[in-house]
């Protein structure tokens, strides 16, 4: 078990979100080696098959940020690595970080960290009022097309700018970075060549996309110090189970979800 007390202020801090990743394929992938360097990082090599308190972004993202991440799936309570300060939570444990603010962004930068969004899919497009309500938790946020469901190297780009930004950060100011990957949303066929349509197949190819992208970010995080590393999905999504297409909807795809949760050590010299 992570004990964040003993990491909040010393450890920078990356939450991924993996926006509409179903488990299922998620874990084909890594047993068919679609997806090496997600191996390379989770600890022993897969991912944990865990509950998402929403079916779809927005309600799943409110939900992280004020500390109530994907659920272990076995019965029972769950220490919480944070939680806002709130009476009566059976979650919060001797390990769990407690702010005392409405959220873990807000928390995090009163205890001194630079909070940092890479905007990819609608709810982080900043371009209404409804897109602007997540991002704006954060002291510098980002979005713009090129990041977002319609590009298809909208990974590369996001990665891209997550190390621009990182790298213009002095390694003593500590970070919270958190980036929501968008390849993975519909549409994305156009990562299975010859597709016209989102499928099953064309979800696990974004996926090994969105993998040969990763390795930057994570070594332009060990430039700067050790990192608290969560990586998630904020849902799945259905391709016809039960006549079911999309998310927003409560059925086993879409509420089951790829989690984990590891400490990158710093590099050393």
């Amino acid at each position: 078990m992570i004990n964040m007390c003993q990491l909040v202020g010393s450890h920078d801090i990356l939450l991924m979100t993996l926006d509409t990743l179903r488990f299922d394929v998620a874990q084909t992938c890594i047993t068919d080696g679609r997806t090496p360097f997600l191996a390379s990082l989770l600890p022993d090599g897969i991912w944990e098959e865990r509950h998402s308190p929403a079916t779809f972004t927005y309600a799943a993202h409110q939900a992280f940020f004020a500390g109530f991440l994907p659920t272990p799936i076995t019965p029972g309570q769950h220490p919480r690595l944070f939680a806002a300060q709130f009476p009566g939570s059976e979650t919060t444990h001797a390990t769990t970080y407690v702010f005392d603010a409405p959220d873990i962004v807000t928390g995090l930068a009163q205890v001194g960290y630079r909070t940092l969004c890479i905007g990819g899919v609608g709810f982080f497009n900043q371009l209404s009022p409804l897109g602007q309500a997540l991002p704006s938790l954060f002291m510098d946020r980002y979005w713009t097309p090129a990041l977002g469901v319609t590009d298809p190297q909208s990974t590369a780009h996001q990665i891209e700018l997550a190390v621009t930004c990182l790298q213009r950060i002095p390694t003593e100011q500590r970070v919270f970075l958190f980036v929501n990957i968008s390849a993975l949303h519909q549409p994305n066929y156009m990562y299975l060549p010859g597709a016209t349509s989102d499928s099953w197949a064309s979800h696990a190819a974004s996926l090994a996309y969105v993998d040969r992208q990763l390795p930057p970010l994570f070594a332009a995080l060990q430039q700067r110090a050790s990192t608290l590393c969560i990586l998630c999905s904020d849902h799945g999504t259905a391709y016809g189970e039960a006549g079911y297409v999309g998310h927003r909807v409560s059925h086993p795809v879409v509420w089951t979800v790829p989690y984990a949760e590891f400490v990158l050590p710093e590099r050393q010299p």
